[in-house]
């Protein structure tokens, strides 16, 4: 699996090529599912580009994205939505339309309410295991290990240089992971070599503007549906040992 990481964090400062607006996100899912992408990840956003966990922005956005494409569609719980692990909590049981799955960041205050309370109504919980915090020792003792969708192992570590030692690294911290699907992605100069290294591993992973604003070759990325492409030929040639 390839999943679509469409905006992250990054905003209007990042080009024009990253998606905001609710309009703008299905247009960018669409191309991105037409390119290969089976999955996607989304940061719903309020008018002014604030991430947000908010009921209206959350159902506007989904609405959107599943009007265009027939994938599983998922967004973050990251604690800059919402810093206060009760409001988080009480900003999901306020959702109206809910998405496939979630992201929950294990090393976050609230992580386990959080991911509780989404198991509660239904919906996936891709547990987010960020490299250089202690998210992989949490939820190796976690009660709801064995009930969430897969685990995000998310290498923080920028370097194209170091990005894949601390992969590894980072995979060896999460053992069995309670026998869960593992999906291993990078970020910015890590991005490309850490998705080679699931290649090779046969792991899923995700590439998208959230991850890496450039190609392999350093150029900048003309939408997520451009990286999607290189990002599948990536995977091929790198899981056929190419």
């Amino acid at each position: 699996m390839v999943q679509v990481c469409l905006n992250g964090v990054r905003g209007a400062g990042d080009g024009s090529a990253v998606p905001l607006s609710p309009a703008a996100l299905a247009d960018a899912a669409a191309a991105a599912v037409a390119a290969g992408a089976s999955d996607i990840h989304v940061h719903p956003r309020t008018p002014c580009g604030q991430d947000t966990l908010s009921a209206r922005v959350v159902a506007a956005t989904l609405e959107a994205i599943r009007a265009r494409v027939a994938v599983p569609v998922g967004v973050t719980t990251g604690a800059w939505t919402e810093p206060d692990p009760d409001a988080r909590v009480g900003r999901i049981r306020s959702w109206t339309v809910l998405p496939d799955h979630a992201s929950v960041n294990w090393h976050e205050p609230g992580a386990e309410e959080v991911a509780a309370a989404l198991i509660e109504r239904g919906v996936g919980v891709e547990a987010g295991l960020w490299s250089g915090t202690d998210g992989a020792a949490r939820f190796a003792v976690s009660r709801l290990g064995p009930s969430v969708l897969r685990v995000l192992a998310e290498v923080t570590d920028p370097s194209p240089d170091t990005a894949e030692d601390t992969a590894h690294a980072l995979l060896l911290d999460l053992g069995p992971a309670h026998g869960r699907p593992v999906l291993l992605h990078g970020e910015d100069g890590g991005a490309w070599p850490v998705l080679r290294l699931a290649a090779r591993l046969g792991l899923a992973t995700r590439i998208g503007l959230e991850d890496t604003l450039v190609l392999p070759d350093g150029r900048p990325a003309r939408s997520n549906a451009e990286l999607v492409t290189e990002g599948l030929a990536q995977y091929g040639r790198h899981r056929r040992g190419f």
